[in-house]
């Protein structure tokens, strides 16, 4: 129908329900592009709606606009299309009239909702958060690459995304390219194709003079994508290239000169660059998250603060996160996953709520968007936890069916599933797929050397141990153990002797047992009032009844903690005694 055929003051309030939706409601600048259209049709205009005149007035570009050399008002236009598609089908489907923005014009059309036929279905519309700018221009350069280069062949292609270079030299705004850098590496993991380094990896080489030669080979890679932000007050300049490691050719640059909230613009301007370079459709697997600026600028903050070592930190920007935007999934997830994390650890003093905050956390996340793989990684391991084990494991191969080059996802699912039921050899095989994901991550080489440790591949976990960067106390205990297995008890002693910290001490009393000062070991069991520390002890005087004890008294920190201590090579003298599976049963494990 025309728009004679319907009052206008119909149409206005038509537009008004559209607007409140939740797919505009948040989207400042789709709402200003229907509004101008419907109202120009409404006062009889709808014959002046030109791409040129749209650019001006909506999207702020200047009188010389060449549409040309700028696609801004198709690309929205069709972003425009499918939203309204969308919410016609959803929230409304009971409206009275139906807006539309037929393609090849500008001019909306309006109709009655009771004789249209229903829409065609649409797929779901993912989002990332508005600040991500650089995410979606760079999952389209690389989702066309693999398509320009592979020809639609299953060999995925390996890529790193290095640090973005901070050129403001604001300290301040370091947080923020950090955390941008990540986004984009975790958005790139879902693109089918592409095998992408992890954060661990590719930041290795911030701040560090490298070629990107030297950069690719490290990593294993074929492809380096490298940026810079300058960002100077709401201002963004984002340079990015996209090089081939092997002749150090870049194949691809593109910039980006916008105002910070003008993010769509600068999504346009790389997606275009590509398209003309590469001549190839516009990507696939691209998830959209509409977060406000400042609580997707506080997670970006929250992304770049080390982890483990202020992990309390970490959760406490999370939680500002969420309570200025509760919505937003990916910060769900987060902190989900940190909190499982912590939940683990020894000799935290765990509150009693612990597990019931960690779960709704997970649910939370996974309600928001169901597609995250972080959220099922962070379920799985609430499942771990409480020893839900088919649970966990079916969560965990929906993390990694979700985003298949996750590495975190795998290094959880080994360390927080595989290694507690001693399913040691299927663990190295994940670790040793993580490994080609993240080669110079520190958390998978600490999980790569463990298992080598629970296979007593000893030699083999010693040459990883000696290059471990974990902290002191886990790199010493990685080497003790080695050296325990070699048979060098005294070597094991020399290098745990400075500890304080409960576990390493308890591998100290293990080796001083085992290199045959008992009395010493003995002694420090005495002093101890930590059961996994003597648990370890009594297992290295081979006394098996206190070692059940010391685990026994274990039981309450929860069945995936006492079975990754039951499947310590340091425990094998428990195998074969009658009373292992019933303690096992007591706390939860499998036999």
């Amino acid at each position: 129908m025309t728009r004679e055929q319907f009052d206008g003051e119909a149409l206005r309030s038509e537009l008004e329900r559209v607007l409140m939706s939740p797919g505009f409601v948040r989207n400042e600048r789709m709402s200003r592009f229907l509004r101008f259209v419907v109202d120009r049709t409404v006062e009889g205009k709808g014959s002046e709606l030109k791409e040129s005149v749209i650019a001006v007035e909506v999207f702020g570009r200047r009188a010389d606009y060449d549409p040309k050399l700028d696609s801004i008002v198709r690309t929205e236009a069709g972003r425009l299309r499918s939203r309204l598609a969308e919410y016609y089908s959803r929230e409304g489907s009971g409206d009275p009239i139906v807006i539309e923005l037929p393609k090849g014009g500008y001019a909306p059309a309006f109709r009655s909702n009771g004789v249209h036929e229903p829409p065609a279905e649409v797929a779901p519309v993912r989002r990332w958060p508005k600040l991500a700018l650089m995410v979606s221009s760079v999952i389209v350069v690389l989702a066309a690459l693999v398509w320009w280069r592979l020809g639609g062949t299953p060999e995925p292609i390996a890529i790193a995304v290095l640090p973005f270079e901070n050129l403001g030299g604001d300290p301040s705004n370091a947080d923020f390219v950090d955390g941008l850098t990540d986004e984009i590496i975790s958005n790139l993991s879902v693109i089918e194709g592409l095998a992408v380094r992890s954060r661990t990896s590719s930041f290795t080489f911030k701040d560090k003079p490298h070629s990107v030669r030297e950069a690719g080979q490290q990593l294993n890679v074929q492809f380096i994508l490298e940026g810079s932000v300058l960002r100077s007050g709401e201002r963004l300049r984002v340079n990015t290239q996209l090089i081939r490691v092997r002749d150090d050719f870049a194949i691809w640059s593109g910039r980006a000169d916008r105002e910070l909230t003008d993010v769509f613009a600068i999504q346009d301007e790389i997606s275009r660059g590509v398209v003309n370079n590469l001549r190839l459709k516009l990507g696939r697997g691209q998830r959209r998250y509409e977060a406000n600026q400042e609580a997707y600028e506080l997670y970006l903050q929250a992304l770049a603060t080390e982890f483990p070592g202020r992990a309390q930190r970490r959760i406490e920007i999370l939680e500002q996160v969420i309570a200025k935007d509760p919505s937003f999934a990916p910060a769900w997830a987060s902190l989900a996953t940190l909190y499982a994390s912590r939940s683990t650890q020894f000799p935290v003093e765990h509150p009693a709520d612990e597990l019931t905050k960690l779960r709704s956390t997970a649910e939370k996340a996974i309600q928001l968007d169901p597609l995250l793989a972080e959220a099922h990684d962070a379920l799985a391991m609430v499942y771990a936890r409480e020893g839900r084990w088919k649970q966990a494991e079916a969560s965990f191969r929906r993390a990694i069916e979700l985003e298949p080059n996750r590495s975190e996802t795998l290094d959880h699912f080994v360390f927080s599933y595989l290694r507690v039921l001693g399913r040691n050899d299927e663990a190295l095989q994940h670790m040793r797929a993580a490994e080609k994901m993240d080669p110079l991550s520190a958390s998978i080489q600490s999980n790569v050397a463990g298992i080598l440790l629970l296979l007593r591949r000893y030699d083999e976990a010693a040459a990883i141990c000696k290059k471990l960067n974990t902290g002191l106390d886990f790199t010493n205990q990685c080497i003790a153990r080695a050296h325990l297995g070699q048979g060098r008890a005294e070597e094991a002693v020399r290098v745990l002797a400075d500890s304080t910290n409960p576990l390493t001490r308890g591998f100290l009393g293990y080796a001083l047992a085992r290199a045959g000062r008992t009395e010493e070991a003995e002694k420090q069991a005495a002093a101890s009032v930590y059961a996994n520390e003597q648990a370890l002890i009594f297992a290295g005087l081979g006394d098996k009844d206190r070692t059940l004890d010391a685990l026994e008294r274990m039981a309450s920190v929860g069945a995936q903690r006492v079975g990754i201590f039951l499947n310590y090579p340091e425990m094998s003298l428990l195998q074969g005694d009658p009373r292992l599976n019933p303690f096992r049963r007591k706390v939860g494990l499998p036999e």
